[in-house]
């Protein structure tokens, strides 16, 4: 067990130190997993590594990014936004309602993608007022992270914990006659609204918005539609035996990427062009479809090591026999440690081990898996570096010749977090816990 656990360690640091090269370091202590097995260190080869891949989970992952580019081409996000803005009443209103609107979204798209659809709307609108924009962004931005959990295709994480845990769409809303994770996030997100609220009392300039931006093509709106109302029909499929079993274990991911290839060829048609396939190709994230492939089997080779078991032997003799002490450990222990790393890596580690603890004390593993989704997904919002979004919200700020130091990050981000956090908690255990 020990060379697993340097190796996993080792890779853990490495990306933490090379966040550019995750994708290789993750693939290359795969491989080094791949040669223990072949050395007869343990039972890992590269069948065994392949056979751990969650394709269903990279297939949807890869056809929502592109589904996502040509909605954000369409400018259907920003319309909305305006549309919006164009209701409320001042700039503390305007704020939140920019925040809510781009955790919507972020529940039904990725985070980064909503930050980059949802910023410029923020900017336009500090420019006009003459106010600072960092503020706003960061708002939207940890509105963005907080309601990534809400939904399967939500967020990458929540992607993760519906292929481990076979949930389907409907799971999040509504599952084994109990209300799901999505109304926990909602509650955390009127709660963290009001914080916002009070966060901008001061800002009570009056705002006049006009709804200016045309949309180019409703088609990619249509599709994003499609894509939630067909993962909730194929969630009622029965599942076949024999040789379409393969197929129905893909389906989710088939769905994702059939619809984005219709928009894509539908749009070369329409402009007689390869351009918005390249554009597509070209916006895909690549690094975090690598990443996830290379941490599969990376996870493989540390279960087959025991590490898992020890990692969950360790929990369990800290909580005890208390399904409560330890649902708390789960949430807080990833809260803290969300703040410093990614979030993909640290869910996919804690699904099985979480899955074995539940085990162990013989409770259903549910109030884990949603306290495990709550706490990595919020955490990241108590630093700058915690989650994607908040990077590529701070980023798109200096382009713009903004600097965000640590505190104002911090004075928006750790109320917000723990607003959210806190109500996520309660509502989790009351509702899975008892």
């Amino acid at each position: 067990m020990i060379p697993a656990l340097l190796i996993f360690l080792a890779t853990y640091v490495l990306m933490l130190a090379f966040q550019k090269w995750r994708p290789w370091i993750a693939l290359t202590s795969a491989a080094l997993f791949m040669v223990l097995g072949y050395c007869g260190v343990y039972a890992f080869n590269l069948p065994i590594a392949l056979a751990a891949v969650d394709y269903n989970v990279l297939l949807m992952i890869a056809g929502t990014m592109g589904t996502v580019t040509l909605f954000i081409q369409s400018k259907m996000p920003a319309r909305l936004a305006e549309i919006l803005i164009s209701k409320v009443p001042n700039v503390k209103w305007a704020v939140t309602a920019l925040a809510l609107f781009a955790g919507i979204i972020s529940a039904f798209v990725d985070n980064v993608a909503t930050v980059l659809m949802v910023a410029p709307v923020g900017l336009a609108i500090s420019r006009k007022l003459k106010i600072s924009p960092v503020p706003v962004l960061i708002a939207i931005a940890v509105s963005s992270n907080l309601q990534g959990a809400a939904t399967l295709v939500g967020d990458t994480t929540s992607i993760l914990l519906g292929g481990f845990a076979s949930m389907n769409f409907l799971d999040f809303f509504w599952m084994q006659g109990k209300p799901g994770i999505f109304w926990g996030v909602e509650l955390g997100a009127l709660v963290s609204a009001g914080v916002l609220l009070w966060l901008f009392r001061e800002n009570r300039d009056k705002i006049s918005a006009r709804v200016e931006t045309e949309v180019e093509d409703l088609f990619p709106s249509i599709l994003m539609l499609a894509t939630v109302a067909l993962l909730i029909v194929a969630s009622f499929l029965p599942e076949p035996e024999g040789a379409l079993l393969p197929l129905y274990n893909l389906r989710n991911g088939l769905i994702c990427v059939a619809l984005c290839i219709v928009g894509v060829v539908r749009a070369c048609l329409r402009t007689h062009t390869a351009q918005p396939a390249k554009q597509v190709l070209r916006e895909m994230d690549y690094d975090t479809l690598l990443l996830l492939f290379g941490l599969f089997m990376v996870i493989e080779g540390i279960k087959i090591a025991g590490v898992i078991d020890a990692v969950a032997e360790l929990f369990t003799r800290i909580a005890g026999d208390s399904p409560f002490l330890l649902y708390t450990l789960i949430v807080f222990i990833s809260v803290l440690l969300s703040a410093f790393i990614d979030n993909i890596p640290y869910v996919a580690t804690m699904l099985p081990v979480v899955q074995l603890i539940a085990g162990e004390m013989g409770v259903e593993p549910y109030v884990f898996y949603f306290g495990l989704l709550t706490g990595a997904t919020l955490g990241g919002n108590l630093t700058p570096i915690g989650a994607s979004a908040n990077i590529a919200a701070i980023g798109i700020l200096r382009k713009n010749g903004e600097t965000v130091r640590v505190r104002d990050f911090l004075r928006i981000g750790v109320p917000f977090t723990l607003a959210a956090v806190l109500t996520g908690y309660v509502y989790i255990w009351l509702v899975w816990g008892i």
